[in-house]
């Protein structure tokens, strides 16, 4: 899967936006994690630093070329051990459940199919394991933002930005499949002139340990 004009934009707009308070947002994402986590898009690997001694292992997926090589390279100086594999967010490496939790950040919005994507992230994750997800998201409240969201989703940007999305109802899809909120953020980010993309979540949800079945 290769985009390589949204890598070559990503690996500098990427260490922009962490100089900006992106860093902080990573670094509270990843706060006290533990156990083996699974990265799900890690792009060019900018959330590696963050996470903290007690992470036993991190599988990080990327299917971009160019940004999984850049990951790699990332993943040669991290503070944990990191392993980067090609994979899609559909399909992830791993066995029912091997994961104590999933790492989403500013991936979310690309995935072709949120439900498919967060039903894979749910079957990784054992019960009582954790989704941490730090994902730009649709306005809260109908009004001009939104309207601009539905208008440039539906028209450039995803072509130019790797299937992106500004308008997805993220929150309500990881409810939808199967996770408890457990704390969410809402804010603006990055600072500065009104975006569509602007609109952030940052928050924890869990895979209940005690499961319904249909």
């Amino acid at each position: 899967m290769s985009h390589p004009i949204f890598a070559w934009y990503y690996q500098r707009v990427s260490v922009t936006m962490d100089r900006a308070g992106g860093a902080e947002h990573r670094a509270a994402l990843t706060a006290g994690l533990t156990g083996p986590v699974i990265e799900v898009g890690a792009g060019n690997g900018r959330m590696f630093a963050h996470y903290p001694p007690q992470v036993t292992r991190v599988v990080a997926v990327e299917p971009e070329p160019r940004l999984r090589a850049a990951a790699e390279e990332a993943a040669r100086t991290a503070p944990v051990p990191v392993t980067v594999v090609d994979g899609l967010a559909d399909a992830l490496p791993g066995a029912d459940g091997e994961y104590d939790a999933a790492v989403t950040a500013l991936v979310l919005c690309t995935v072709p199919d949120q439900s498919t994507a967060l039903a894979e992230i749910r079957r990784v994750v054992r019960p009582g394991g954790q989704l941490r997800f730090f994902e730009h998201v649709a306005a809260d409240h109908p009004g001009t933002l939104h309207r601009i969201q539905r208008l440039v989703d539906a028209t450039v940007w995803p072509r130019l930005l790797a299937g992106c999305h500004t308008s997805r109802d993220t929150l309500t899809a990881i409810r939808s499949a199967g996770f408890t909120i457990d704390d969410v953020h809402h804010f603006r980010f990055p600072p500065g002139p009104p975006s569509p993309a602007a609109p952030h979540i940052r928050g924890t949800a869990t895979r209940p340990i005690t499961e319904t079945t249909s």
